[in-house]
């Protein structure tokens, strides 16, 4: 079992940034790679990053590649996403999860943490 916890969500303006970050506990971090996921209001969960275990292999979705930067501390155990030039549609409930191979497949994810608010203003 891995547990996940997010935090670093918050309110922000059009163009600003946020960092979040997801602790994880339990079972070693670093056999996980690890994604950042999110699901707006109305609309289903969609991937946004994955890091693989050691970091070295990286995947966005297109909607915000060059804006987020997906990181890991396994001696922290914790991965972060780094949310720049944020725009009103990103505003979402960000998840982080964890899988035993980096995907960018929502299914594959076995570990989810609750969840921390993103809210974008224009």
């Amino acid at each position: 079992q891995v547990q996940l916890v997010e935090s670093g969500g918050g309110l922000v303006q059009a163009g600003g940034s946020l960092r979040l970050s997801c602790a994880a506990s339990g079972r070693t971090f670093s056999s996980y790679a690890m994604g950042w996921f999110r699901q707006a209001p109305g609309k289903e969960r969609e991937f946004v990053a994955a890091i693989s275990r050691s970091g070295a292999r990286l995947y966005y979705a297109g909607s915000v590649k060059g804006r987020f930067t997906i990181s890991r501390d396994n001696a922290k155990n914790t991965v972060y996403l780094q949310m720049n030039s944020l725009k009103p549609e990103d505003t979402a409930v960000y998840y982080c999860a964890a899988t035993p191979v980096v995907t960018t497949a929502t299914r594959a994810y076995d570990y989810w943490g609750q969840g921390t608010q993103v809210t974008v203003s224009s």
